[in-house]
C-alpha cells in the first residue's frame, strides 16, 4: 500500500482553497445544530447550495464529461467530512442516478436527472422489508401490471430520507412464481404519488429513519427501471456501490473503505478524551493507546475488510471510552458537565447500527469467506437429527 502524500499543483490547491471558503459559508453552525436535532443528516439549503455551485454535478460525472479529476474529488470527499456536513443522503441519490442513468428509459433520465444535479430531486431506496432482513431478494412488495401500467402494494422499512426525497428506488416482486433472483423488477416511484405514506423511525444514535407503505399506488410503466424480472442485474451494481465492492482504478486516491466517516468521529472522540483524561495513571494510557491502535488499524484496511474492520472497532473501543470517562460520559452533546463535550455516548450509540447500515457485519462476513476466502455458502439450517 502506497502511503506517500500527494503533491497538490497550484490550480488544486487553489480548489481546495475555494471550496474550504464555500463549506465554512454554508456548513453554519445552525444547520450542525438542526441536524442533531432533527437526525435527518440531510439539509435542503446546504444541498442546493452544493447543487447551484456546481459540485454535486462534477462529483456525479465522471472526469471525461466535466467531473472532478481523481486529486480534486479525493479533495472534495476529506473536505466535506471535515466540516461534518449533512450530506450523506447524496451518495444514495448519486448511486440511484447512476442505474437510473444506465437502465432508465430516456424519458425518465429527462424527468430526474437533471433535476438530481441541481439538488431539487433526492432518491431514496426501498430495499428492506419489515420482516425481511438483509436479504432484499426475499421481497414481497407486488408490483402487477394493469394497462399501461403498474400497481404497487407493500411497505419497505428503513427508507432513509423519504421525508426529504421525491423518488424511492424500490424493489419489487413481478412474478412470485419465480426463483427469487428471477422475479425482480426496480422502480424509480414518485413519492408524491397517491397511496404513498411515509412513517418516522428514530434510531438508537438519534438518526431518522423511516418506514414506508404503498397501498395501490399506481405509476406509469416509464417509471422502471430495467426489464420486467430483471431487477436483480439493475439491483447487484447499485448494492456493490452501497456495499464498496466495486471495482476500484489505479489512482490510489480513493476512500479506503465505506464508513471511514465513522470511524473519523470515534478518531475525534478520542483524541477529545485523551486531553481530558489523566494519563498518568497507566491503564488509562495504556487503554487510550490501545483504541487509537485499533482505529488506526480500521482506518487502513481496505474494501469489504474495512467495512467489518470499522463496525467492529466502533463496537470494542466505544464501550472503553465510556468506561474512562465515568458516569459524565453518559451525557450528550451540549449538556452541562458532559465528559469529551460528549463524543464519547454519541459514538457509543452509533456503534450498534453501524454494523447494520448497508448491511449487517455478518452479511459483510458472509461476503468475505465466500468471494475472498473461496468458502462454501453458509449453511443456516439445523443440522439433521441423525438420533436412531
Amino acid at each position: 500500500m502506497d502511503f506517500s502524500e500527494v503533491e497538490l499543483s497550484d490550480g488544486d490547491r487553489e480548489f481546495q482553497a475555494e471550496l474550504r471558503s464555500f463549506l465554512a459559508s454554508v456548513v453554519t453552525d445552525d444547520v450542525i445544530r438542526r441536524d442533531r436535532v432533527t437526525g435527518d443528516n440531510f439539509d435542503e439549503g446546504l444541498h442546493l447550495a452544493l447543487g447551484a455551485a456546481g459540485y454535486l454535478e462534477r462529483d456525479w460525472l465522471p472526469e471525461a464529461a466535466g467531473g472532478f479529476t481523481a486529486v480534486r474529488r479525493r479533495i472534495w470527499e476529506l473536505e466535506i467530512g471535515r466540516v461534518h456536513a449533512p450530506w450523506f443522503h447524496w451518495g444514495t441519490t448519486s448511486m440511484v442516478a447512476t442505474a437510473v442513468d444506465r437502465f432508465g428509459s430516456a424519458e425518465l433520465k429527462e424527468e430526474v436527472l437533471g433535476k438530481v444535479l441541481s439538488g431539487h430531486h433526492r432518491l431514496c431506496l426501498g430495499y428492506t422489508e419489515p420482516e425481511g432482513g438483509s436479504d432484499v431478494a426475499t421481497c414481497k412488495t407486488r408490483a402487477v401490471r394493469d394497462g399501461a401500467g403498474w400497481v404497487v402494494n407493500g411497505s419497505k422499512m428503513f427508507t432513509s430520507n423519504a421525508h426529504h426525497a421525491q423518488y424511492v428506488f424500490l424493489i419489487t416482486n413481478t412474478d412470485p412464481a419465480a426463483a427469487k433472483h428471477q422475479s425482480l423488477t426496480m422502480f424509480l416511484v414518485p413519492l408524491d404519488a397517491p397511496g404513498v405514506e411515509i412513517q418516522p423511525i428514530r434510531t438508537v444514535d438519534g438518526d431518522r429513519t423511516n418506514i414506508t407503505f404503498y397501498s395501490d399506488v399506481r405509476i406509469d410503466d416509464r417509471y422502471r427501471v430495467g426489464p420486467v424480472n430483471g431487477g436483480w442485474a439493475v439491483l447487484r451494481e447499485a448494492l456493490n456501490a452501497e456495499h464498496g465492492t466495486v471495482e476500484l482504478d489505479d489512482s490510489g486516491l480513493h476512500k479506503i473503505a465505506v464508513m471511514t466517516e465513522h470511524a473519523l468521529l470515534l478518531a475525534e472522540a478520542i483524541d477529545t478524551i485523551a486531553g481530558e483524561a489523566d494519563i498518568s495513571e497507566g491503564s488509562v494510557g495504556y487503554r487510550l493507546g490501545r483504541s487509537i491502535a485499533r482505529t488506526e488499524v480500521a482506518l487502513s484496511t481496505p474494501g469489504m475488510f474495512g467495512r467489518v474492520a470499522i463496525a467492529q472497532t466502533l463496537r470494542d473501543v466505544t464501550p472503553d471510552l465510556m468506561d474512562i470517562l465515568g458516569a459524565a460520559s453518559s451525557l450528550p452533546t451540549g449538556t452541562g458537565g458532559a465528559a469529551g463535550d460528549g463524543g464519547a455516548e454519541y459514538v457509543f450509540r452509533l456503534a450498534s447500527p453501524t454494523g447494520v447500515y448497508g448491511g449487517t457485519l455478518e452479511v459483510f462476513r458472509n461476503m468475505i469467506a465466500q468471494h475472498a476466502l473461496g468458502l462454501g455458502r453458509p449453511q443456516y439450517a439445523p443440522p439433521a437429527d441423525r438420533r436412531s
